[in-house]
């Protein structure tokens, strides 16, 4: 939720932040908090209740008389699109505005089909989930798309995508408004599956970072509660850091040594391969791993340890409180994650990792959308949207 300034805090808008969070307060409390005259707060609540943002949601403790009456978030009042669209698939969810995935359709869509291809293909799923639930397109306030490779955050079109021909400098966010006439946010698939996991499972945790092990090797970064994109919008591209076993692997960004040439998805499958085993994916290696196969599990074990390597750099640097590993590879459970905690434990100092969790993702699967939802909603809902441009629903 965004930070209040002290100007924002006496608007209807500041004061429908501070309702956001879902608590039920009374007129009375609202006046307490913001430090207005309950004449004041009467007229902004009876506002915001005309938008359709708050609704009255039973009586507070009576001091003596009526009991007074208490407000709280409509979750209902609008929707947001939320997309997280992979090399190989995509969903496509509706979401309330506590960020509640209210339905969801996941299909396999290739990314390298094109951005008019993929983006069709989420814009009708997105129509075909309102007629679902019976909810008109003027319902939904924002849309929220995470794209695998990196993103320029201020203008939404991804940037020298490796894995999505003919996406580079694609507008994204102007193809979808011809099709939904709402704001649109667009983000790398990391970065939101860093907000999908704060919110289901470190909501209270400031200092995070998501990182996904898949196709490729990323990271999202939440310093002091915020996501961090850095000046251009590649901050946590750990992947593309070299590692002291990289030797001469070739990277897909065309560099060698890479930490996503060796402890990838595809990089564990090719050295399972070169080892006899046949593995042609990721998934291979996570079947395998499942299975027992000591090979496969030395490889998994010796990835964890190369991404403990990036790492160890990396709480140096942040110093987060948790560190959540997710994406297909994070399947295999213990094993990788065993690897990353043996290195980061080791090489960063104790002040740092005293209290430092490193977990398997939470949100699992569902981060990214989940994520992408919240991204959406944190534009729809913030003071200055909320003041200038959300309008009451019919």
């Amino acid at each position: 939720m965004p930070e209040i300034s002290a100007d924002d805090r006496g608007s209807v808008s500041g004061l429908f932040q501070l309702l956001r969070d879902g608590a039920p307060r009374t007129r009375a409390e609202l006046a307490k908090q913001t430090g207005l005259a309950r004449s004041t707060i009467a007229t902004r609540v009876d506002m915001l209740m005309r938008m359709g943002l708050i609704v009255p949601v039973g009586d507070g403790v009576s001091t003596g008389g009526r009991p007074p009456s208490q407000f709280a978030l409509n979750p209902a009042a609008r929707l947001v699109v939320a997309a997280d669209l992979g090399a190989s698939h995509a969903t496509v969810a509706l979401s309330d505005l506590t960020g509640a995935v209210l339905v969801e359709r996941a299909e396999p869509v290739a990314i390298a089909q094109g951005p008019d291809v993929v983006l069709s293909w989420l814009a009708e799923s997105a129509r075909a989930l309102l007629a679902e639930i019976g909810r008109a397109e003027s319902d939904v306030a924002a849309v929220g798309i995470g794209l695998p490779g990196p993103v320029e955050f201020s203008t939404g079109r991804p940037f020298n995508p490796p894995i999505m021909p003919g996406w580079d400098r694609f507008d994204v966010p102007g193809w979808m408004r011809e099709h939904f006439d709402v704001p649109v946010l667009v983000d790398n698939d990391v970065n939101i599956s860093a907000l999908g996991e704060r919110a289901v499972a470190w909501h209270d945790v400031d200092h995070l970072m998501f990182v996904k092990v898949a196709t490729g090797i990323g990271s999202g970064i939440i310093s002091d509660g915020h996501l961090q994109r850095g000046s251009r919008g590649s901050a946590g591209d750990i992947g593309h850091v070299r590692v002291a076993r990289g030797g001469d692997a070739p990277c897909t960004c065309g560099n060698t040594g890479c930490l996503e040439a060796l402890a990838s998805g595809t990089a564990i499958a090719r050295s399972l391969r070169e080892a006899g085993l046949d593995a042609q994916s990721g998934s291979d290696v996570v079947d395998l791993v499942k299975r027992g196969d000591l090979t496969a599990i030395q490889a998994v074990r010796q990835a964890g340890r190369d991404i403990g390597e990036v790492l160890s750099a990396s709480v140096s640097l942040l110093n987060p409180s948790v560190i959540a590993i997710g994406g297909s590879m994070a399947r295999v459970g213990e094993h990788l994650i065993a690897g990353v905690r043996e290195v980061v434990y080791t090489r960063s100092m104790p002040l740092a990792t005293e209290r430092l969790a490193v977990v398997q993702s939470t949100a699992g699967a569902e981060a990214a959308v989940i994520g992408a939802g919240i991204l959406a909603i944190e534009h729809a809902l913030s003071p200055r949207v909320v003041s200038t441009s959300l309008a009451p629903t019919a």
